[in-house]
Order: structure tokens, then C-alpha cells, then sequence
């Protein structure tokens, strides 16, 4: 633990050099604590923050050192801006690279690449990791699912990184075209979005795969920060690279080991925009022990959802990782789930559509409903819907629609 605190002493020290954080702390001695008790005491950074900081307000080193930036979308407020310096890049690409190890990929594997480039991390990310290890990429981007199957039969891709949307799309493409037969998948490296257990099962089964769910964020160099192994149960965080806690959403105190609570990440290499005890708002928690894999890198329990996802519709607490939980209980149901949540002659009203393969949808219905109301304390109005009819998505999908405000 003392490297550990000399780490995050060296990490501070570099915040300070950004225009953000010498504001954020003005008047505290950040760099000179002596504990990891001093440490926690120290101010969260937030999104909020990062975003009153554009454009590059997080920068903490000369302009000559900076050699790319990314961003996030901007879709719910002003985009955060997050300069890289070369060590930056490189690191980021070891890690990834790591990535690509723990879940089995090896140089002689052919990585076809679907998520976005450009000022979204991801795309790059994924072939930054790739040409480290020395396998092929295939760097097809979003979208033209017609061309995306084509080079998946063309080129023999054995690996496909995609958002679990994009995942479930080409699955049911590929089905509905009948070539199956021609696809020689092995493996498939999902992250983005949080997905279900039924909707893993039906990636790993349509495609042929084993599925590892990778982890990361933009403000923190992006994908490839965590993934799990071939135990499956849990994600490896390298913790050379970050140091990881779980705090309580409303009191911000520290959890203890294998409580869940939201993930706070403090950058302990990073030069170009160092983050020091960052809000993810993604709850998981700390898996304890050694991993039966033999790797020392700890681990995290996959995401279960994001704090800020969190809606309240008459008394009770509805996020999508909930709703999720019940369908996945239910047989009959498929993968596919929308919540919408409107308010209709003065009372809040939650619809459940869910996707199902079943004819006679009445009784699935009941059940839903039921199961909703026993786990979560409201009961919803569930309309079943066949397999296919709920929207589709290249990126994300979304779940939960408030239509209230």
C-alpha cells in the first residue's frame, strides 16, 4: 500500500499542473498527504466538473506534449475533452493489448473492429491493442451491416469487438441470411453498454462465440481498462495503471471489500489529463481473493448499472440492471426490453415491452407483471412483443425513456 500512496502522490502532483485542479485544490496540500485515509478525504471529481472545464482546462502539460485529444459525445451537455500525451497512447495500448491476452486472443487471430472511430474512444482503442499484439485488424467501424457480414466471410474473422446492440444485430442478421456455416468467430470482445445474462446467451449461442465483457471510459483513456478472463466471473482492473474505489452513492464513504457501490478511479500514470478520484457512477464491487485464472491483477464484479440511471416512479427505484434481473427469471422472455415511463391523468404509468418468441403472450404478460411487482415493488403494464420488433442500434441501445418532463 505505501507504493500505492507514492503512486497517487505522483499522480496528484501532475493534476496540479492543469488549471482544473489547481482551483480544485486551492489551499489543500493534495500532493503532501502521509496516509490513504488522507487520500479518501479528498475531494470527487465529477463529469459536471470535467465538463465546466472544456476545452482543455484538464490539460497538465505544455501544448508540444499533446499529440491527440478525445471526447465524449456531448449528447446530455457539453462534451469533456481529454488531451494524450505519446506515453499516454502507449500505455492505453498496452493495456488493451493485455486485454486481448486475458480473454485468449492471440497475433494469429483476424480482430474485426465495429466500434466507432474518431473522437470517440473506442474504435481506435480496439486497433491500437490489436497491432500491439500483432494480429490482423479489420477496422470496419459502425454500421453497413451488409458489408460487415461480407468481410466477416471474406477475411475469416475469428474476433469481433462490438457494443452488445451491434452484437445481437449482426447475430440476427447473420441467422436470417443463412450463413452461419460461413462465419469462423471465435471469440467476441463486447463492451459500451451493460448487457444481461439472457442477452449474452443469445450473442454466445447465434454467433458461436465466447463472449468477455471489456470495461473503460473515455475520461479514462477509454475501453480496455478491465475485461474478464475465461473464469467469466468477474473483470481484471490493472491496477498498475489506476487505483480503484467503491464508495456509497450518497454518503461518498469509502465500502468495504465485496459491497457494491460506485466505482471512483484515480489515473496514477496518466500525463496529459490525470483524473484523481474520479465518479464513474457504474456500480460494482470489489471481488476479493485471487482469481482461480492466476492472474494478480484484482478484480471487479461485472457492471450492474450506472447510479445515474436511477429514475423514481411511485415510490420506487427503477434502473434498467433491475428490470433486466426479472426478465432474465422469467422463461419465454427473450433479451429485448424498453421501459417507458409517462404520466397520464396525474399518475405516474411504467410500460414494460419485452421481445418473446411465444404466440400466446397473455400469460407471459401476467407473469412479468407479477415478477415486477414481487422484486420491485410497482406493477408495470407488460406488453409482449415478437422477436425482432423492438429497435435495434450500431452504438447503444436505449432502455428507459422518461417522457414525464
Amino acid at each position: 500500500m505505501k507504493d500505492k500512496l507514492s503512486a497517487i502522490k505522483n499522480a496528484i502532483k501532475r493534476a496540479e499542473n492543469s488549471e482544473f485542479y489547481k482551483v480544485r485544490f486551492a489551499g489543500l496540500d493534495a500532493a503532501g498527504i502521509q496516509t490513504m485515509q488522507e487520500f479518501e478525504s479528498l475531494p470527487f471529481t465529477g463529469k459536471e466538473d470535467l465538463r465546466m472545464a472544456y476545452p482543455l482546462g484538464l490539460q497538465a502539460v505544455p501544448d508540444e506534449k499533446i499529440v491527440r485529444i478525445h471526447s465524449s459525445s456531448g449528447t446530455t451537455g457539453t462534451p469533456v475533452i481529454i488531451p494524450y500525451t505519446q506515453k499516454d497512447v502507449n500505455d492505453w495500448a498496452i493495456m488493451f493489448k493485455r486485454c486481448y491476452e486475458t480473454a485468449g486472443v492471440t497475433s494469429l487471430d483476424r480482430i474485426q473492429i465495429t466500434p466507432g472511430y474518431g473522437l470517440w474512444t473506442a474504435g481506435i482503442g480496439f486497433q491500437a491493442g490489436c497491432e500491439l499484439l500483432g494480429a490482423m485488424a479489420v477496422p470496419m467501424g459502425p454500421g453497413n451491416t451488409d458489408r460487415q457480414i461480407q468481410m466477416m466471410i471474406d477475411m475469416k474473422s475469428t474476433v469481433l469487438c462490438a457494443t452488445s446492440s451491434y452484437a445481437l444485430l449482426l447475430a440476427e442478421e447473420i441467422e436470417k441470411r443463412g450463413v452461419r456455416g460461413k462465419i469462423h468467430l471465435k471469440k467476441g470482445v463486447i463492451g459500451s453498454e451493460r448487457w444481461g445474462e439472457k442477452m449474452r446467451d443469445r450473442i454466445a449461442r447465434e454467433l458461436g462465440v465466447e463472449l468477455y465483457d471489456i470495461y473503460g471510459l473515455t475520461e479514462i483513456y477509454g475501453p480496455g481498462i478491465s475485461i474478464n478472463c475465461q473464469k467469466q466471473d468477474a473483470m481484471h482492473i490493472w491496477d498498475d495503471y489506476m487505483y480503484f474505489e467503491i464508495i456509497d452513492t450518497k454518503t461518498g464513504k469509502l465500502l468495504p471489500q465485496g459491497e457494491i457501490g460506485e466505482l471512483v478511479i484515480t489515473t496514477l500514470e496518466k500525463e496529459g489529463a490525470p483524473l484523481i478520484r474520479y465518479r464513474t457512477h457504474d456500480l460494482t464491487r470489489i471481488i476479493p481473493g485471487k482469481c482461480e485464472c492466476g492472474r494478480d491483477h484484482p478484480r471487479i464484479a461485472s457492471i450492474i448499472g450506472r447510479s445515474d440511471d436511477m429514475v423514481k416512479v411511485r415510490g420506487a427505484m427503477i434502473y434498467p440492471a433491475r428490470a433486466d434481473e426479472v426478465l432474465s427469471a422469467v422463461n419465454g422472455v427473450s433479451s429485448e426490453y424498453q421501459i417507458m415511463i409517462d404520466h397520464v391523468n396525474g399518475v405516474d404509468v411504467l410500460t414494460l415491452f419485452f421481445e418473446t418468441e411465444q404466440d400466446e403472450k397473455t400469460a407471459l404478460e401476467k407473469i412479468v407483471r407479477q415478477e415486477f411487482k414481487k422484486k420491485i415493488g410497482i406493477t408495470p403494464n407488460a406488453k409482449a412483443v415478437g422477436i425482432g420488433e423492438l429497435p435495434r442500434s450500431e452504438k447503444k441501445s436505449a432502455r428507459l425513456f422518461d417522457n414525464r418532463y
